[in-house]
């Protein structure tokens, strides 16, 4: 374990969301870019993704969470977060890297939109063909 007063630092990436997590041992509370987690995450499904990696752990209320995340849609923000709190988490104690790296969550997960391409329809798709 780290012995120290300042808050571990990690960064999350999933699709096009990064997230800046911040977590500080000893007291409660979530926050996501300001506000608290049940109010920026509306679905219960999203509430429980930024949750797992203490859920794994067993660490309910062991820990305070600051994140800030940019970028991509509201499901990504929140793989986003988890990959950050893991990555954190796996700093504070090596013993918890094993149970994070079997349940997933320190894999960053690569999965990106491909972009449009001139041309076409879409990324791939091609305009309907039409004899005339």
């Amino acid at each position: 374990m780290v012995e120290n007063t300042k808050p571990l630092y990690a960064t999350g990436r999933r699709k096009r969301s990064v997230a800046r997590v911040w977590l500080k041992e000893g007291e409660k509370g979530f926050m996501v870019n300001g506000m608290d987690v049940d109010s920026y995450f509306g679905r219960q499904d999203l509430r429980m993704i930024v949750r797992q990696p203490f859920q794994a752990l067993h660490l309910p209320d062991r820990f305070h969470v600051k994140a800030s995340v940019v970028g991509g849609g509201i499901m990504g923000q929140a793989g986003a977060i988890r990959h950050g709190i893991s990555r954190a988490l796996a700093i504070y104690d090596q013993s918890y890297r094993s149970v994070l790296r079997k349940e997933g969550f320190l894999t960053r997960d690569p999965r990106e939109k491909e972009r449009k391409k001139f041309g076409r329809k879409g990324a791939r798709r091609s305009f309907q063909y039409t004899k005339r």
